[in-house]
C-alpha cells in the first residue's frame, strides 16, 4: 500500500483508490519531453492517472 507524505508538514495519506474499479492507484513519476516530471497515481488496471496528491503547494511522494 502506497503512502503519499508530504515533506514540509509530514501529513500522511494512504491507499488512493479508483471509483471505477476499486483498484489501489500506484505511484509513478512520468517523463515529459522537456526533461521535466510529474508525479502521478495510476490505476493499475487502465482506468485511468491523476496527478499526485499535494500538501503544502508541493506534489506529496509515495514511500512505500
Amino acid at each position: 500500500m502506497s503512502t503519499y507524505t508530504c515533506s514540509n508538514c509530514d501529513f500522511e495519506i494512504s491507499g488512493i483508490n479508483c471509483g471505477k474499479c476499486g483498484s489501489e492507484l500506484e505511484y509513478k513519476v512520468l517523463t515529459k519531453d522537456d526533461g521535466s516530471t510529474v508525479n502521478v497515481s495510476e490505476c493499475p488496471d487502465g482506468c485511468g492517472k491523476i496527478k499526485s496528491p499535494m500538501c503544502c503547494g508541493d506534489d506529496m511522494v509515495a514511500v512505500g
